[in-house]
């Protein structure tokens, strides 16, 4: 009998000692809470990031409308001032052929009148030389 009561008394060593599976239990909740904090730890890192990718998309689609409007009126601008260089171009040639059919109108007119005798041949050649020069 004296090892029945011996038996009797290791049972309640092992009732005072924590479960296994008490600790396992534990580990395993404590481990599911840093999980889960962790996944909402990278959902407010994703939302962050979606956020400031949306202000970013807006930022370079605004600077693009606004380059784009400079553009538009820089390229404008060039060709209004082309056009008014072409015309002057135009003009300036137009007035250069004008004044030389006049000089040659001018040329024809002072040989005639070296013909008939009222410019020397000295007075003739001065005039054509300095007619010549402007063509």
């Amino acid at each position: 009998m004296a090892t029945a009561k011996k038996s009797k008394t290791v049972p309640k060593k092992v009732k005072t000692m924590p479960k296994k599976g008490g600790y396992i239990d534990k580990f395993l909740k404590k481990a599911d809470e840093a999980i889960q904090e962790g996944i909402k730890k990278a959902d407010e890192a994703l939302d962050e990031a979606v956020e400031l990718g949306e202000l970013t998309a807006k930022q370079a689609s605004k600077a693009s409308k606004e380059l784009t409007t400079m553009a538009k009126k820089e390229s404008e601008e060039f060709q209004k001032k082309g056009l008014a260089k072409i015309n002057e171009g135009l003009a300036s040639a137009k007035k250069i052929g004008a004044n030389s059919r006049e000089d040659l109108n001018m040329l024809e007119k002072l040989a005639e009148l070296r013909k008939a005798g009222i410019l020397t041949e000295k007075e003739f050649r001065e005039k054509k030389t300095k007619i010549l020069s402007r063509i």
